[in-house]
């Protein structure tokens, strides 16, 4: 398909065709205008007269003007798409001057026009546009993907490298980006309405935190230092609550520079959200319900379709501790097993885990590491896990009960992590004591541990309230929310390799 559209010599030819339409054009001194402007789009009118009768539509004589680009053409009817739909126009060569006739004969698929008319119904009862008036507004020079069936799933490259083009082709794609723009707006007005106040932050950091992530770095000229892409928002925005702006949300990109997969892309956005005077199982029991209200106002159900399987949201989230969890996808194992470093360090090589984290001695890491390599994928049915390994979680408070595991849980569903919260560490002394250990790590090669934050320290001194926060995954939500596969296709423009390569 790539070729088709780009180069080879049909397209080349069609391509100076095109060319020599618009010179005759431009000789009219008519190119390219910018004074057409229309009064409506194609789905208000769908929705306003569809089922009106022919007779009484007719007796109104209704002049409508519509633009949009021509994505059919067959003898006099025209289907012209905007960005609601698209909308049958028909030319009657009776009705249009010689000079109006002429010039329709030199339309070609892809131009985009503007149409005055009178709405009326065909023969077979489709809603059209009698056309009084063509305007040619701009020739699409290039011939659209062939056929106009749109670039298929085997071109999916070509439709991430050519998004336009997918657009154009695909009402599946527009919808699915029209859902992804539903879902930031049903979290704002969600929030918002709980007394959240939406922030900014800022992208370069001077030093990279908030989360286990390996940042992108750049360098300022003028200051003739270097920065960090933001990895995350969270230690500005905790900064925010110590001065007091107690419910704060920002929708964030962020910026990791780790590998490709059909979950990540190196530059994605991220809600993060903090609540001073709440704990993690406050934030479940948020989430759980704006998750459900988004369903009910975006898809019109609590009944979320993602690959030929079916999610209640209206039901209760599971909750389960992470060596629950591993427990019920490892039966042939006791807890013992997992509670042990000798015993887990079998495990751990037996799965082929990373040698590092074999090596690091750390009980809670090796939990961790079985759990993403036994659990994770299992976990269907929308589940809250909690009760993390203290040693994977530098930023979240230790549990009163156990100082080895975090307040701390993640949400999964259809085996892919959505979200990750915790009730926020406010004791800068074991923060300070944490980001050593990050700095230690780091230096012994870790390129995902933290800096050790001397003014979040310092902040955190002044008093940081009780709090807790949450990251949710906004491309993940859309993928599950249009029932996308890939990563890939909630991103308008997701990073590729150039084509030479």
């Amino acid at each position: 398909m790539k070729q088709e559209i780009l180069t080879n010599t049909s397209s080349d030819d069609l391509f100076a065709q095109r060319r020599a339409k618009l010179g005759e054009w431009r000789d009219t001194g008519h190119a390219y205008p910018n004074d057409f402007r229309r009064d409506s789009l194609a789905a208000d009118l769908l929705a306003q007269y569809d089922q009106e009768a022919a007779e009484s539509l007719l007796q109104k004589n209704k002049s409508v003007t519509i633009a949009g680009r021509l994505i059919r053409h067959r003898s006099s009817f025209l289907d012209i798409q905007d960005m609601s739909g698209k909308i049958q126009v028909y030319l009657d060569k009776k009705k249009l001057s010689p000079e109006l006739w002429e010039m329709t004969k030199k339309l070609d698929l892809g131009d985009i026009i503007g149409i005055e008319g009178i709405l009326f119904k065909t023969k077979t009862n489709q809603l059209s546009i009698n056309v009084e008036k063509l305007t040619l507004l701009c020739k699409s020079l290039r011939p659209l993907p062939d056929k106009f069936h749109g670039l298929s799933d085997s071109d999916k490259e070509q439709r991430y490298r050519q998004r336009y083009l997918d657009l154009i082709s695909n009402e599946e794609t527009r919808k699915t980006f029209q859902i992804r723009s539903q879902l930031i707006q049903g979290i704002r007005q969600f929030l918002n309405k709980e007394g959240y106040i939406e922030v900014e932050t800022p992208m370069m950091h001077l030093l990279p935190g908030g989360a286990l992530a390996r940042p992108f770095t750049t360098h300022h000229n003028a200051l003739d230092m270097e920065l960090f892409l933001r990895v995350a928002p969270e230690l500005h925005l905790k900064r925010l609550v110590v001065g007091g702006i107690e419910k704060v949300y920002e929708i964030n990109r962020n910026f990791r520079n780790e590998g490709l997969s059909t979950r990540h892309n190196p530059e994605f956005t991220m809600l993060e959200f903090y609540q001073a005077y709440a704990d993690y199982h406050d934030l479940m029991d948020l989430t759980e319900a704006m998750l459900r209200q988004l369903a009910e106002d975006i898809l019109g159900s609590p009944l979320l379709s993602y690959q030929e399987k079916t999610y209640d949201l209206a039901k209760p989230f599971r909750r389960l501790s992470v060596l629950d969890a591993i427990l019920e996808f490892n039966t042939h194992y006791s807890m013992k097993d997992f509670t042990e470093l000798s015993s887990l360090k079998k495990i751990a090589e037996k799965l082929k885990i990373n040698a590092d984290i074999i090596a690091s001695d750390s009980i809670g890491k090796l939990q961790f590491a079985i759990f993403e390599e036994t659990v994770e994928q299992n976990l269907l049915e929308p589940t809250f896990i909690t009760e993390y390994p203290i040693a994977v979680s530098p930023l979240a408070r230790r549990c009163d009960k156990n100082p080895e595991i975090a307040d701390r849980f993640e949400l999964y569903i259809a085996g892919r992590e959505l979200a990750n919260g915790f009730s926020e560490l406010n004791d800068p002394e074991d923060q300070a004591a944490r980001f050593k250990e990050q700095s230690l790590a780091k230096e012994k090669g870790d390129h995902e541990a933290m800096t050790y934050d001397k003014d979040y320290i310092i902040a955190l001194e002044y008093g940081l309230p009780p709090t807790a926060g949450e990251g949710i995954g906004i491309d993940r939500l859309a993928m599950l929310f249009t029932d996308s596969l890939s990563i890939r296709d909630v991103i308008l423009f997701p990073l590729m390799r150039p084509e030479n390569e």
